[in-house]
């Protein structure tokens, strides 16, 4: 259900650049002494968590001057990955993530810059 597999949509999406797809977890809906908070007042606090779903390619990285400039050679773009991995459990700032809604389920587009700290684990799902 969280995860990319042959069976669901998630397969043919494509993450561009430093781009990171994120399934946001469901926040507390209480507070600490007990209080119910509506959804508006937790989709707008400034930190998020959710699960990585998908992850683009990474920083491209810019080919070396040729030699031979008038030399006509395929060029072949390379990347620096991103640190963050599918099914990671991503901390991350609110106010640069693009929300959208995909096979009636909720994620975000968050850039690699936005997030600030990754939990990697075998047993993550909840």
């Amino acid at each position: 259900m969280y995860e990319v597999t042959s069976d669901n949509r998630l397969r043919s999406l494509i993450v561009v650049g430093d781009r990171v797809l994120v399934r946001p977890k469901n926040p507390d809906e209480r507070t600490r002494s007990g209080l119910y908070l509506p959804a508006t007042i937790t989709e707008k606090e400034q930190v998020q968590s959710g699960y990585v779903i998908k992850v683009g390619p990474g920083f491209p990285i810019p080919s070396a001057a040729e030699e031979e400039p008038w030399k006509e050679t395929e060029e072949k773009i390379k990347y620096m990955p991103l640190q963050a991995k599918e099914g990671d459990l991503a901390i991350y700032l609110q106010r640069n993530a693009v929300e959208l809604e995909y096979d009636g389920q909720k994620y975000v587009i968050v850039p690699q810059s936005s997030i600030l700290l990754l939990e990697r684990s075998e047993d993550l799902f909840e």
